[in-house]
């Protein structure tokens, strides 16, 4: 794998904040490489959940139509169903969004990221390197000057880690991580789809007492499961046997019984580890952290990805015009950080008021909170919800003109 000896910009991790960071980039004209330490886009644990925010980015850059016709479903809801009760409650509805998007957009990762990689290789500042494997930092006089991959050197203006929330950028950089304590683990599996299922335009939460949650969306002919366990008790769960893990799928969503026959073995099953956190600092001189990288998200809500994308909109924004000057200073990177810190921090404090006031109260076996009784009655209130999913806190566009073309 023959590298460049020198970009101006050096993008560590091909998930979606560096992807889209490295389409911005080149698209503005800066000499931009990819870095990614997989062969392929195709893992275990990327988010399928695309929200509104980021599909209006495609639409500003003119690609929402070509990213659409890739498979993907519209999911316009977020229920929760308690199975005890008989009751289903309607948490979010996304349609009364004032958006050309008032839905969230299921599509698999490796298929959103191929389609950006596609785009981004009609111009001619992108690279993409694949199965390259970041094992060092250039430094200098306390700068860094690139990223070492294996025996080859990447020199750059910038380095941005993009790695993900066990960002190996980070941890070569000496950057902390502040980590938070979210209450749960996630165990990740499929179930086919059938006929008469229920129509797959919600994210659906299912809760039972003594104390269980399982969230299930669609991905086209099967379902994306994933069971919520507390935090820790993997092992215990494993102990007990796959036929008991089955049954226990039973209890919280007894429309799937007749075909969890796919889950034969725990090698069906995968641990989703959630774990969040932030970064006190996100950049050194010649170095800046984007991403799960600098915020690692609980799953709660789906939004990181979002979050994510949004970082990387501001890191473009903001640093296009000093990278293709050659005069960029830490300053700048300072600046994406105090544009990103502080949404990111409001989201975050609203994942762990819903870790502590639902998820935790469920895994006890105390039930649904009363709020969740009360909400679907009270259709405005509804939209609250709907919103900040849908947006975050506070929009991020392109810059305009900056990335025209």
């Amino acid at each position: 794998m023959a590298l460049p000896e020198q970009t101006t910009c050096c993008v560590v991790g091909g998930g979606p904040a560096g992807m889209v960071l490295a389409y911005l980039l080149a698209r503005a004209g800066v000499e931009t490489t990819l870095l990614e330490a997989q062969d392929d886009f195709d893992r275990d644990f990327r988010g399928d959940t695309i929200h509104p925010a980021t599909m209006e980015l495609m639409a500003d850059l003119g690609l929402a139509e070509r990213l659409l016709e890739r498979p993907h479903v519209k999911v316009h809801e977020g229920a929760l169903t308690d199975v005890d009760r008989g009751q289903r409650y309607l948490l979010a509805d996304l349609r009364y969004l004032r958006t050309r998007f008032p839905y969230i957009t299921l599509m698999a990762q490796p298929d959103f990221l191929a389609f950006l990689a596609e785009e981004a290789a009609r111009l001619p500042t992108f690279r993409l390197a694949m199965d390259a494997n970041v094992t060092g930092l250039i430094e200098e006089d306390g700068v860094v000057r690139g990223a070492r991959v294996k025996d080859q050197e990447v020199r750059a203006d910038l380095v941005v880690g993009a790695d993900g929330r066990s960002s190996r950028v980070r941890r070569l950089a000496g950057l902390a991580l502040e980590e938070q304590s979210p209450p749960m683990d996630v165990l990740w599996f499929r179930i086919p789809r059938a006929p008469e299922d229920p129509t797959p335009d919600a994210v659906a939460g299912y809760i039972v007492r003594p104390g269980g949650m399982m969230v299930l969306f669609s991905r086209g002919d099967h379902w994306q499961c994933g069971f919520v366990i507390p935090k820790g008790e993997y092992r215990a769960v494993r102990d007990a046997g796959i036929a008991a893990f089955r049954e226990a799928i039973v209890q919280r969503v007894p429309w799937l019984a007749g075909r969890l026959d796919v889950l034969d073995d725990w090698a069906d099953v995968a641990l989703l580890t959630v774990q969040a956190g932030r970064a006190p600092r996100w950049h050194r001189p010649g170095l800046l952290l984007i991403g799960d990288a600098a915020h690692p998200m609980s799953p709660v809500g789906g939004v990181g990805i979002n979050y994510a994308i949004q970082d990387a909109v501001e890191t473009a924004n903001r640093l296009t015009k000093p990278l293709r000057g050659g005069a960029l200073t830490e300053a700048d990177l300072a600046a994406v950080q105090r544009r990103r810190e502080p949404p990111t921090r409001r989201a975050q404090r609203a994942q762990r008021a819903a870790q502590d006031f639902l998820i935790r109260r469920v895994l006890e076996g105390r039930g649904a909170p009363f709020w969740t009784r009360v909400l679907p009655r009270l259709p405005l209130l509804r939209r609250v919800p709907a919103r900040l999913i849908g947006f975050g806190f506070g929009r991020v566009r392109v810059e305009p003109g900056l990335f025209a073309g």
